[in-house]
């Protein structure tokens, strides 16, 4: 069985670490140590990547309610963040299905004091052309690494060394995964001693024990699916809410400190980036080297070996078609990277959205993403290439 998600980055030795290890207090200061190093700044250790934004957007100290861009095809939890440390968001319509905005959209909001850029999917966006207009406008640059740390924007310049900030999250699914967690790296250094003064939640045990216990959970859930078991299972710890969910209760963002064991976790994922990476390319190259060029983004493509590729997306009308026919071949990939321009669909109601990203809500409409994560091998992709080929000829017949 092949999921999309649903613990993808974990394997046995991942689980037993998590559940039996006992971490050296020094993993904490290890973290931040590693962080500032590869990213250049003052690193802040927390929970989740949306305290990072949100943090970044406090301490940037901009008058409240001016307005922060956004890339128009992003995760719901991005906007509660802008809007809760007191700022307007910008939507910014994608350029096609590179799914990421480009300078022309950008030029028409000079108005903008902040921008975050996502790199969506690991997708770098034209930095070069972003950058100079933004130092031109004087606009504050955050970089948004949930999809794309450790991928490059070109010519040797990493993301997540170009930003007055940038935003990394540690969550279940992403390229760095401790389960859960985040951090800021303050890059620009007349911010750096703001963030002394955060006052920090404590964070509650029962997020504590779901998060230490869902590797386990969702490795005994893949590899007992095909015999039924692992569906009912799947039911059942989500009904009990012992499952952790990465999106958890949309409440409002408080800050916590990250906690050593989140911190050595996520210690273990960095020290794997770059083969995690060199094997999400691979992967990716075979879907583009199978699969038909009019499912593909030709900015995707081009810039796959510059990409994180979390997630390598096609694009079809029936989508809800191919995914029914990947399922019925142990195929599992519903989860929709995004199902609308603010994503989740069932929220964007309250993001006040009005139609302003025409493109987005094509994408949003249209995009399959495929896994690439390391429980798919190279056999995987090749197998889920030629279903959608099937499913295709028969389909467009």
């Amino acid at each position: 069985m092949i999921f999309n998600s649903l613990g993808s980055n974990y394997n046995f030795k991942f689980v037993v670490s998590s559940l039996f290890s006992f971490f050296p207090k020094k993993d904490r200061k290890k973290l931040k140590f590693v962080l500032e190093k590869k990213y250049g700044g003052k690193a802040v250790l927390l929970y989740k990547g949306r305290e990072a934004i949100k943090l970044a957007l406090e301490l940037s100290g901009l008058p409240k309610g001016s307005k922060v861009g956004v890339n128009g095809f992003t995760c719901y939890v991005v906007y509660q963040a802008i809007v809760e440390a007191g700022y307007k968001p910008v939507y910014l319509d994608t350029n096609g299905q590179s799914l990421n905005f480009d300078i022309k959209n950008l030029e028409k909001h000079k108005e903008i004091k902040a921008l975050i850029i996502q790199n969506t999917l690991g997708n770098p966006v034209d930095i070069i052309s972003i950058k100079y207009f933004c130092n031109k406008n004087n606009i504050l640059i955050i970089e948004d690494l949930a999809h794309s740390a450790g991928g490059s924007y070109g010519s040797g310049t990493q993301i997540g060394c170009v930003g007055d900030f940038t935003a990394l999250s540690f969550s279940q699914d992403k390229i760095i995964d401790a389960i859960s967690g985040g951090a800021l790296i303050i890059r620009n250094k007349k911010f750096e001693n703001l963030s002394n003064g955060i006052k920090y939640e404590k964070l509650p045990l029962g997020s504590q024990i779901r998060d230490r216990i869902y590797p386990l959970l969702t490795f005994k859930i893949r590899k007992s699916y095909r015999l039924g078991i692992g569906k009912m299972l799947h039911f059942a710890v989500k009904k009990l809410n012992i499952l952790s969910n990465p999106m958890g209760a949309i409440a409002n963002i408080k800050y916590h400190s990250l906690s050593n064991w989140y911190a050595s976790m996520a210690l273990s994922s960095l020290e794997n980036l770059d083969s995690q990476i060199k094997h999400r390319r691979e992967i990716a190259k075979i879907y583009i080297k199978n699969l038909s060029e009019n499912l593909l983004s030709l900015g995707v493509i081009k810039n796959c070996d510059l990409s994180t590729n979390i997630r390598f997306p096609i694009f079809i009308k029936d989508r809800v078609g191919l995914i029914r026919s990947l399922k019925g071949n142990g195929v599992f990939v519903s989860d929709i990277w995004y199902d609308a321009p603010v994503a989740p669909f069932k929220l964007i109601g309250r993001t006040g959205y009005k139609g302003e990203c025409p493109k987005a809500e094509i994408d949003s409409k249209q995009i399959l993403n495929l896994p690439t994560h390391i429980n798919v091998t190279e056999k995987d992709a090749e197998k889920i290439s030629a279903l959608i080929n099937k499913w295709l000829n028969t389909n467009q017949k």
